[in-house]
């Protein structure tokens, strides 16, 4: 199992994010995928133990998390778990989407902070926005959808072929994910995680951003509901073309995902 940390200008929680999966999680590979940070969130990331790719710019959270899992796919990982930088998603849940995970055989776990009732609080307007996109998501896939914003995830090979397909939606891969994810024959579940306030920094859902985000949203749910999507039904979990297939992630605009320099850390195995 690989957890893939996508970073941009984090510097002043990614290092203790890296030491609390690594304290929660002994043994367990992390990947920190800096996308063009400007404060040194790569070299933090590698002093706490973290194998770092370091992309020459900021390409947005889309590209760098298909870059973590195309790492993932090509080291030929049978999991990965994505947790973010900043801080807000707690460590310590990593081991309900891992149980989840086993348990019910599900492609996308995710993890929500709303699936209990009382244990995360958040502003009254960008609460109801993720109630609305969540039965708007709801309504698409034919299940209950508490916390379609969640990046907190645990995902099996399949989903990881998906999300570094040009089937994501790659802007904000929020509710749209979620119904592409469906669509293609991928299986979500949720299970309540425990989450805190971002410390540092804002959201990309916060202020002027947050009602752009909205109208872009509801467009793009209105894209791929229109679309006709399938995953290649040629390549099982076990075929070596998986990986191959990985090379074709695509960037904002269809632009090729950079290289990306590669910092010492604590350098994952081969396979999980």
């Amino acid at each position: 199992m690989l957890v893939i940390v996508p970073a941009y200008n984090e510097a002043a929680t990614v290092g203790a994010v890296v030491q609390g999966i690594a304290r929660e999680r002994p043994g367990a590979a992390v990947l920190v995928v800096d996308d063009g940070s400007t404060d040194g969130s790569g070299a933090l990331s590698a002093e706490a133990g973290a194998e770092v790719l370091t992309l020459p710019f900021n390409t947005g959270y889309g590209p760098a998390l298909q870059t973590g899992i195309k790492y993932a796919l090509r080291r030929g990982f049978a999991a990965a778990v994505v947790c973010d930088g900043d801080g807000q998603h707690d460590p310590g849940s990593i081991g309900a989407l891992l149980a989840e995970f086993e348990r019910s055989g599900a492609d996308i776990v995710v993890g929500s902070r709303y699936l209990e009732t009382g244990t995360f609080e958040a502003p009254a307007l960008k609460r109801a926005a993720v109630r609305f996109f969540g039965l708007l998501a709801g309504a698409c896939i034919g299940q209950r959808v508490t916390d379609p914003t969640s990046g907190f995830k645990a995902l099996g090979r399949r989903a990881m072929r998906y999300y570094v397909s040009d089937l994501l939606p790659i802007s904000f891969p929020d509710a749209d994910a979620m119904i592409t994810a469906h669509r293609v024959g991928l299986r979500i579940v949720e299970v309540p995680v425990k989450m805190h306030p971002r410390a540092e920094g804002r959201s990309m859902h916060d202020g002027l951003k947050g009602f752009v985000y909205f109208f872009n949203m509801l467009f793009s749910i209105l894209v791929t509901v229109m679309r006709k999507d399938r995953l290649d039904p040629e390549v099982t979990d076990d075929d070596p073309r998986d990986a191959a297939k990985a090379e074709g992630v695509r960037g904002v605009r269809g632009a090729a995902v950079p290289p990306a320099d590669i910092r010492p850390g604590a350098a994952p195995p081969a396979q999980d």
